[in-house]
């Protein structure tokens, strides 16, 4: 099977233009994890979502494995996959004759995507639907764009505390444009999480309060369960009661 190396990335603004940050979290096929995360004052939050994958797959600029980059933003997945064709043809130009916005940004996404030769795929991911990691972006951006400094883990997978699982069907949608705000991030779609550490089950109403429990320990288990026959289930292959 061909080796991947998978990337996740995220933006966030308080203002519009206002202190941005942007998060990344790169999962290498030798089963170890990146995260990544920067910050300008001020900017916007497109320039945030581009930004973030600008860094990360500039990061992986070395590797000649496949990359699979999950976003949330559907201006990056249509810019980047479609729009920016007819930009180049009208001299980086919109259809209606205007100068494209932030053209150096998507210029230089442009070259790191030639650069692959097609061995890149983009995946618009549903923002605030509980996957894990994508919600682990979303913390790494909000925490940069509010000048705190966030702890990033660079080192096996299995001590990053949350699930390398890629998103199922429920997590992903096809392209749109994403809104310019954003709505809260602690509920969860359907179900609640369940967390083993140390022996002891705890379930848990959001990811973030989940998170919090498992991040950086050592040997824990989460998981995002819908059924108490889910449950139940994920509780007897961990061999919990």
């Amino acid at each position: 099977m061909e080796k991947t190396i998978f990337i996740y990335c995220d933006g966030a603004c308080s203002g519009n233009p206002g202190p941005g940050g942007w998060g990344a979290v790169i999962i290498f096929p030798e089963n170890r994890v990146r995260e990544l995360g920067g910050a300008q004052r001020p900017t916007t939050n497109n320039r945030m979502e581009m930004l973030g994958a600008i860094a990360a797959l500039s990061a992986v600029s070395d590797r000649s494995e496949r990359v699979k980059l999950y976003t949330d933003s559907g201006l990056l997945i249509n810019g980047i996959t479609g729009w920016i064709n007819n930009w180049k043809r009208k001299g980086w130009e919109t259809a209606a004759g205007k100068p494209v916005v932030n053209r150096e940004l998507w210029e230089r996404l442009d070259l790191l995507a030639q650069a692959r030769k097609g061995r890149l795929a983009w995946c618009h991911v549903k923002g605030h639907a509980g996957h894990e990691i994508n919600e682990r972006c979303d913390d790494i951006a909000v925490a940069f764009s509010k000048g705190i400094k966030s702890k990033l883990y660079d080192g096996p997978a299995v001590g990053c505390g949350y699930s390398l699982l890629e998103p199922e069907a429920g997590h992903l949608r096809a392209p749109a444009p994403k809104s310019a705000s954003s709505s809260p991030r602690s509920k969860t779609v359907g179900g609640i999480y369940i967390s083993l550490v140390e022996g002891r089950v705890e379930r848990h109403a959001t990811w973030p309060q989940c998170r919090e429990r498992v991040h950086g320990v050592s040997g824990a288990r989460f998981k995002k369960v819908t059924s108490a026959a889910e449950e139940q289930a994920a509780l007897k292959l961990w061999g919990a009661t």
